[in-house]
């Protein structure tokens, strides 16, 4: 696990992203990328995957019009994807990557594909995160 721990704090400083937490022993990382607006993404290592999530908003319309529009967006996303967590209200970006072979470029892609979402779809996602009248 420290090789991996190494690897990633390495690309996440070469990248130039801000590392608020870090842990070695789990394997874990808190970024931020104010130029692309992320803010606590969380990175996790399991091995053989880099698991990187970040926390979107949460649904407070809980019809199937809202779900349905998260799936349709989804399709837009160049990498990761849109997700819930187990309460089924907290939307999270989530995307995996091989811890063998990461390489800056790949997790570079997951982070300007977070941050084109946020940029090009901001009012939406602001929308969806309100409640319905």
């Amino acid at each position: 696990m420290t090789q991996h721990f190494i690897k990633v704090k390495e690309l996440l400083t070469e990248l130039d992203y801000e590392i608020t937490y870090a842990s070695e022993n789990d394997c874990v990382f808190v970024v931020s990328d104010e130029r692309s607006g992320i803010s606590n993404m969380v990175l996790g290592c399991a091995d053989p995957i880099l698991i990187l999530e970040q926390f979107i908003f949460e649904v407070k319309d809980t019809s199937a019009s809202t779900y349905v529009r998260l799936l349709q967006k989804n399709r837009d996303i160049i990498h990761g994807a849109f997700v819930l967590d187990e309460s089924g209200k907290k939307v999270i970006f989530r995307d995996t990557l091989e811890l063998e072979n990461l390489d800056s470029n790949e997790l570079e892609a997951v982070f300007n594909s977070l941050g084109l979402l946020l940029s090009e779809f901001s009012n939406e996602l602001i929308e969806l995160s309100k409640t319905k009248n």
